[in-house]
């Protein structure tokens, strides 16, 4: 064999590696929420490139329908909560989002669209109610503009819920006594019913990682698909895992109402990176290895074996701007960084290859290689007058979520956590010079002050920026001046 040929068939097997293509209907989640957000084009690439085929969405953005335009990617739309009461209250305004967000995309050579999200888990109980009412008129108009617009044969509306909607009671806490919560049994009841009438999927989004924060009792194991968690056992059905056993309560709960059979789209599932101390890549590659084997080989669940499950990994980048209400690992649930890098070795195709990688993000165009850092020349009086309202500044503009406990740059002193909130934060702003300065507490630097488990990241160069205040770490802030004061002292 030539060295040529040679060349040539090393690079093709490098291909199928990386080009196999994702599991049958597996698709992700594409958030928005950053401060420099990839340019749609670039992340389209990036979903044709690992061959995934389907992309959930959470708002209908234009550049990203332009970018989506033509790329064969199935597409799911989606209205925003805050948009709920007043399409509710107004069917003129539903045909009107229909034809700006639908009808205008809808055309050989356009976009693929499957689906409309209407809400996003509008019926969470943090939400104390303020969807209950027009979450279900919502999708009747949404769904009755779709069939005014001819295109409901092909695009079905859906309401994406939290597994938060249904539960098994305590005194029977196993998946075939799961029933919809008490509260919203009715309004469940009749949206199931709609669904069922329009032949529409019921939306589902499940969470193994929450179980396993909110729950410090909860198995470890029972998390994953591996088999290493003691069973549940239903009736003589064993439940290994939280996914199979969650999924099957909703099965349940379907079935109490008359519709066990309706399709189950998972619409947001995945495993976070960072920000918690179960968040990390480790357990991540663990979980989206179990998950995606299964659904390569079709596997279902106890109450509906050998079926197919559309599925939509949450997500697909890290998303610096999300709210950390819920817990700083908010920002840390894509498969790929912020830039497009993937995190992890991983197979979509689902057979669960070693050697399998994600293609990176092409033409990704990043800033100056400067970082921001504490000046080692500051004097100590001003860092003890200054320190505690420059890092909580810093750390309420941009994201310190690797600062927590159990994260990846815990585990740096207290003058390199004061430089990473300092980094933050001009990266956020684009490495403007004023950026780096916090009253000459701060010097720009062109030495990586980065170490073996923490990074400190260069953000990419992009029109989208956003500049806004999170208002979200004064805590986290607080705590690293404790520290740095203490080091100083």
């Amino acid at each position: 064999m030539t060295r040529l040929a040679a060349a040539l068939l090393l690079a093709a097997a490098a291909a199928v590696l990386v080009l196999a293509g994702a599991a049958e209907g597996l698709g992700v989640n594409w958030g928005t929420q950053a401060s420099h957000p990839l340019p749609p084009k670039v992340v389209v690439q990036l979903l044709k490139d690992n061959g995934i085929k389907k992309v959930k969405l959470f708002e209908t953005n234009l550049e990203a329908m332009k970018a989506l335009a033509g790329s064969g990617v199935e597409v799911m739309l989606a209205i925003p909560n805050d948009m709920l009461h007043r399409i509710a209250g107004d069917s003129a305004a539903a045909k009107d989002w229909v034809k700006r967000n639908v009808k205008r995309f809808d055309f050989d050579g356009g976009v693929v669209i499957k689906y409309v999200a209407v809400g996003n888990e509008p019926f969470l109980a943090a939400y104390k109610g303020s969807f209950m009412k027009v979450t279900l008129p919502a999708l009747e108009n949404i769904q009755n503009a779709l069939n005014d617009a001819g295109v409901s044969d092909r695009i079905k509306a859906t309401v994406p819920l939290n597994a938060d909607v249904y539960n098994s009671p305590a005194r029977n806490p196993v998946p075939s006594a799961g029933r919809f919560r008490a509260e919203i049994s009715g309004v469940m009841t009749d949206m199931v019913k709609f669904l069922a009438k329009n032949k529409a999927p019921f939306t589902v989004n499940i969470y193994p990682f929450l179980s396993l924060y909110l729950d410090d009792n909860f198995p470890l194991d029972f998390a994953f698909f591996d088999g290493g968690a003691t069973p549940v056992n239903d009736n003589g059905v064993m439940y290994t895992n939280v996914y199979d056993a969650n999924f099957d309560t909703l099965v349940a709960a379907l079935a109490a109402v008359g519709h066990g059979d309706m399709p189950i789209i998972v619409g947001e599932v995945g495993w976070p990176t960072d920000g918690d101390r179960h968040a990390k890549a480790s357990h991540a590659h663990r979980f989206y290895d179990g998950l995606l084997r299964r659904l390569a080989a079709n596997r279902g669940t106890p109450a509906r074996p050998n079926r197919h499950i559309e599925t939509y990994l949450f997500g697909l980048v890290d998303e610096d701007r999300k709210s950390v209400q819920p817990g700083s690992f908010e920002r840390h649930w894509g498969i790929f960084r912020y830039d497009g890098q993937p995190k992890f070795g991983m197979d979509l195709s689902g057979q669960g290859r070693r050697d399998a990688t994600l293609v990176p993000a092409k033409g990704v165009q990043y800033l100056s290689r400067t970082w921001c850092a504490l000046n080692p020349k500051a004097s100590r009086d001003d860092l003890n007058k200054l320190l505690g309202a420059k890092i909580d500044y810093a750390c309420s503009n941009a994201d310190c979520t690797t600062l927590g406990y159990g994260s990846s740059c815990n585990g740096m002193d207290a003058k390199g956590n004061a430089s990473y909130a300092f980094n933050a934060y001009y990266q956020t702003q684009s490495q403007e010079d004023e950026a780096c300065d916090f009253q000459g507490l701060a010097l720009p630097t062109q030495t990586d002050p980065s170490t073996a488990t923490c990074n400190f990241t260069i953000q990419i160069a992009t029109s989208g920026a956003a500049v806004t205040r999170l208002g979200v770490a004064p805590v986290a802030a607080a705590l690293l001046v404790a520290l740095l004061q203490l080091s100083l002292s």
